[in-house]
């Protein structure tokens, strides 16, 4: 039994300490990056580093007009990828992030303003790699946030997000599980997810 209680010790340390260790390196990193660095890219669209989570450098505006985003906030990389990636343009370009999620709309239905369907956390339907995930708005921040789903397995989405803070990273696994006949991504924040087609 001591040894057991020893072993598992020794593993609470351990974990403490690589997670430790994770921060203070992503802190290294953020000190020599510069806001408009490349910090990741999901099918040839760069994720650009904004620093503090309020910061923007200007709007992103399509060479044909299209109102993009303000850069480099996590709605700029969105619809930056639906629009270089999906060749999706939204009839409603404006708004902030938790707004892309209507609240009114069923589960599955299409989202007139956003021209995609949309589906709620939980769902009949399975999230898709190429889903844009939306997050409800915190104390902390108001406005909500948006990211990519850029793997689907069994149990877990992993996303793909820019401007997440100065420390986090561009990347996240969530746990996904069916539940009542309907899946649901453990983030109790996301409201649901948007897809074109």
């Amino acid at each position: 039994m001591r040894k057991i209680l020893l072993f598992s010790l020794f593993l609470m340390v351990g974990v403490s300490t690589l997670s430790s260790c994770d921060k203070l390196i992503r802190k290294f990193k953020a000190r020599s990056l510069k806001v408009g660095d490349k910090v990741d890219s999901l099918n040839g669209v760069y994720v650009y580093y904004n620093n503090s989570v309020g910061n923007v450098e200007g709007r992103n505006v399509a060479p044909d007009g299209y109102n993009i985003g303000l850069r480099y906030q996590c709605v700029e990389f969105v619809k930056r990828y639906y629009y270089e990636h999906l060749d999706h343009k939204m009839p409603d370009s404006y708004g902030h992030a938790k707004d892309f999620f209507e609240k009114q709309l069923a589960d599955g239905k299409r989202s007139k303003r956003r021209n995609l369907t949309q589906y709620s956390n939980p769902s009949s339907s399975k999230p898709k790699v190429d889903d844009l995930v939306v997050y409800d708005a915190t104390s902390f921040n108001k406005y909500g946030h948006v990211a990519i789903i850029s793997k689907v397995g069994e149990n877990s989405v992993e996303i793909v997000q820019q401007n997440p803070g100065p420390m986090a990273s561009s990347r996240e696994t969530y746990r996904l599980k069916m539940e009542n006949g309907k899946w649901k991504i453990e983030q109790n924040k996301i409201l649901g997810w948007l897809r074109k087609g």
